[in-house]
């Protein structure tokens, strides 16, 4: 298949052969894998001190007819504090007592990665490619891509020296994607708890931008909302299928096509 390589202003000036790097057919299901096995390898461990509400000289004996035994005087048998609280038997150390330690805390050493083979891990991100230049797939996720003729949409290499965003914006609505644009400046607040806790605004997944050098493009196109700009080497399947559902639409320069094509072989 020959997909035309757009020039700055939206002009054809070549053709490139895409057939063999998107020949993988879209496999939602090991999309979905891949997606939840590179989440979890980013997950930071957490868990309590081991000795968190142990570090206390409270302690139980019950001794009959001995002083300041603990047996015979309606108290639960629990590690207490002589001379201290109610009674002078004040309870520490047991999940139930204040201070105590908790039953069941959440352990460092717990390990939330979820493993997937590398021939698994790489069919999955050939997969995520080809569902992005799969129209109706891309169209499902939501893109605008009404005025976008031809899939996938390839620039020359002139596209990674850009150096102005107002240079990639105007670059980007000569291939038709003004509306996609629009789409993604839309800014939500978020509903519920998430608005105290760092995460107030929700933003809509625009499309990802795919080069093989990032020699100036990604610090001119760093304010576009919505937007990723990635090299072929910081490619992964969670960018390309955000929320694990496939089908972003892809913009690629014609060396990262060429890279690509070179790793799949």
């Amino acid at each position: 298949m020959k997909v035309p390589v757009y020039d700055l202003t939206g002009k054809v000036n070549s053709y490139v052969d895409v057939n063999r790097l998107f020949s993988e057919p879209v496999r939602k299901d090991l999309i979905k894998k891949a997606v939840l096995a590179e989440q979890s390898a980013e997950r930071q461990r957490y868990g309590a001190d081991p000795e968190a509400g142990k570090k206390t000289s409270a302690h139980y004996h019950g001794r009959r007819g001995i002083k300041n035994s603990m047996m015979n005087r309606e108290m639960a048998r629990m590690k207490r504090i002589h001379g201290s609280g109610h009674l002078s038997f004040r309870a520490r150390f047991v999940p139930q007592a204040v201070k105590g330690r908790k039953a069941h805390p959440p352990k460092a050493e717990k390990n939330w990665v979820h493993k997937i083979n590398k021939k698994e891990h790489m069919k999955a991100l050939l997969s995520a490619l080809r569902a992005g230049t799969e129209r109706d797939i891309v169209a499902e996720r939501g893109h605008k891509i009404e005025e976008v003729k031809h899939f996938p949409l390839v620039f020359d290499d002139s596209f990674e020296k850009l150096k102005k965003i107002k240079e990639v914006r105007d670059a980007l609505n000569h291939v038709g994607l003004k509306e996609e644009m629009e789409r993604v400046k839309e800014k939500k607040i978020r509903s519920g708890r998430g608005k105290t806790r760092g995460r107030k605004y929700k933003r809509k997944k625009g499309p990802i931008v795919i080069v093989k050098n990032d020699e100036t493009i990604k610090k001119a196109g760093r304010n576009l909302s919505g937007f990723d700009i990635l090299t072929t080497k910081e490619l992964s399947v969670q960018a390309l299928a955000p929320g694990t559902q496939p089908g972003r639409l892809c913009i690629w320069t014609k060396s990262a096509l060429s890279d690509m094509d070179s790793l799949k072989s």
